[in-house]
């Protein structure tokens, strides 16, 4: 019984086209990044697309005729505005945003990516009786707005097609 019932289940999905999500495949080989090669998304970016992809990412400005493309890491940003305050003036809740803005092009200048800006924003209550539990939230919401930036970065990476 409980297998005709898991079966019931299963065999929908299989006829209906449904498949795990793949790691995307990059139209090139080689890529060098520029911009703040220290920072924490840059760095995550690096690992994702070398565990991911088999992407080789240069940072070496010398080794830059080698790259078969330019990631041009523009802007990376991280905002804290209040968007709540009680009738007392104490501020009652937050806004986070991580802006990231980047461009891709060949080492020739041919843009295959334009000036792009991705934005991730949460929003979190503030209590002054928890603020390092606070502080511990914000950090997890930032690097849970980190991911999903990389994330979408990796998918239009894989969108481009023709170099």
């Amino acid at each position: 019984m409980r297998r005709r019932l898991l079966l019931a289940l299963v065999l929908p999905l299989v006829g209906c086209g449904f498949k795990l999500r793949e790691t995307p495949q990059l139209a090139f080989r080689s890529l060098f990044m520029t911009g703040d090669a220290k920072s924490a998304l840059a760095v995550d970016l690096r690992r994702a697309l070398s565990a991911q992809s088999d992407v080789l990412v240069i940072t070496d400005v010398r080794q830059i005729d080698t790259a078969q493309v330019v990631l041009e890491m523009l802007q990376e940003l991280r905002e804290k505005v209040v968007v709540g305050v009680n009738a007392s003036g104490q501020v009652r809740e937050f806004q986070l945003r991580l802006r990231f803005k980047f461009r891709l092009r060949t080492p020739s200048g041919k843009e295959l990516i334009a000036e792009t800006e991705l934005l991730q924003q949460r929003d979190i209550s503030f209590s002054e009786s928890f603020v390092l539990a606070k502080e511990a939230e914000e950090a997890s919401l930032y690097r849970d707005m980190q991911a999903d930036i990389i994330a979408q970065l990796l998918r239009r990476l894989a969108a481009v097609r023709e170099l």
